[in-house]
């Protein structure tokens, strides 16, 4: 690190601890070392004041960092060096480090904010907190959870089980999305189809009926009678009367009607085909679905096109799981529904993170050219990936 840059981290390390940093700028990055602009910001980090760097990527992401005044000298030097333009903005004043196309560095206005950092007058400081606590949907303190092994009788979340919290929250807020495309009265019908341990049906159930005071019929299915036994009690216990779970094959144990939701979790490879079907069949106004493994396709696709990625196991696995849900989409959208596909989570929980959302749209005719020239576009592509002699996905209905 050259001197200058040296100087300029003692600048930012300063404006951060003192907590007049309003603003920090890295711009202009070497040619050799390509980075995406960075902004960053003062906060309060565990009582303490620490500096966060956010950075935009193409495609909308955006990550942060965070750097706290212990950590910086170590961390901060490689982030400086990557960036011919800095700018430090403060209520004491301003510096600015500049990088010439000769290569030549200069520190812009050093020694007077320096100066007056360190004379400690009476200015502006640009605390923010950062580690406030995150306001979920479920406190832990729901008795279901206990149930469930995902917390203790005190309402703390066992520490094993922080993914899983999280991952029903998000899962509530994605609820909580779609909630004005389910009737405004009457009793809600909701299936969760391959529940499995019904982590998601009994999170739903008591959002639905405690917090938007609605009546709910639940009907949960899956194979396995064990589970749907100890699924039961738990619904005994914790008073949810309108849950019922049936161990059985999802095409042929769900009664008969419409239900205003359908969900499921990591139901597995062509499962989630099947309760996607059961689901459209049905006529069901909102989908809620996170796929699983995506062997289908893997195992069967036949398109040389995209031979120069399918050689390769490792990339075939990744290019088929988004075919996948993709082929699933237009699915969907052939049977008249307004598709996304998100994020469920933050990916350092699960893996299987993508969850697929289908709200029945009232004004799609079947018969229409819209949807016939969405289905030309579904079999054509379905066409492409698994061959022409390929007649239909699985379970198709």
């Amino acid at each position: 690190m050259s001197d200058e840059r040296a100087r300029m981290l003692a600048l930012i390390s300063q404006a951060t601890e003192s907590g007049v940093l309003r603003k920090l700028v890295l711009s202009k990055p070497a040619a050799d070392a390509p980075a995406p602009k960075q902004n960053g910001k003062i906060c309060l980090y565990r009582g303490e004041r620490a500096l966060v760097l956010e950075s935009a990527f193409d495609g909308g992401r955006v990550a942060q960092k965070l750097y706290t005044t212990a950590t910086m000298a170590e961390e901060l030097p490689p982030v400086l060096a990557a960036y011919g333009q800095i700018n430090l903005l403060t209520s004491a004043g301003e510096a600015e480090l500049r990088t010439s196309k000769k290569g030549k560095v200069a520190l812009l206005g050093e020694g007077g904010l320096s100066a007056r950092m360190a004379g400690g007058g009476e200015f502006l400081r640009f605390d923010m907190p950062i580690d406030r606590e995150k306001k979920h949907i479920l406190t832990g303190n729901e008795p279901f959870l206990a149930a469930l092994g995902i917390t203790g009788k005190d309402g703390r979340v066992h520490d094993k089980r922080q993914a899983k919290f999280r991952q029903i929250n998000r899962f509530l807020e994605q609820v909580e999305d779609v909630y004005s495309a389910l009737p405004k009265d009457g009793i809600l019908t909701v299936y969760d189809l391959c529940c499995g341990k019904s982590y998601l049906s009994f999170a739903l159930y008591h959002y639905l009926t405690a917090v938007m005071a609605r009546k709910v019929d639940m009907i949960c299915v899956d194979l396995k009678q064990d589970v749907m036994n100890d699924c039961a009690a738990i619904a005994r216990e914790a008073g949810f009367a309108g849950m019922s779970f049936i161990c059985g094959d999802v095409r042929r144990a769900v009664p008969p009607g419409t239900p205003d939701l359908v969900i499921s979790l990591h139901a597995c490879d062509i499962a989630t085909d099947i309760v996607l079907e059961v689901a459209m069949a049905r006529g069901a106004k909102v989908i809620l679905s996170t796929p699983c493994c995506h062997r289908y396709i893997s195992k069967r696709i036949d398109c040389a096109p995209l031979a120069f990625v399918t050689a390769h196991p490792q990339l075939r696995g990744k290019l088929c799981e988004a075919l996948t849900d993709g082929l699933r989409l237009l699915r969907l959208e052939v049977n008249g529904y307004a598709v996304t596909a998100c994020e469920l989570t933050d990916p350092e929980n699960t893996p299987k993170n993508t969850l697929l959302r289908a709200i029945r749209r009232r004004d799609f005719d079947p018969t229409g050219s819209e949807a016939l020239a969405k289905k030309a576009v579904y079999e054509q592509t379905r066409a492409f990936l698994l061959g022409e002699g390929v007649a239909a996905y699985p379970e198709e209905v």
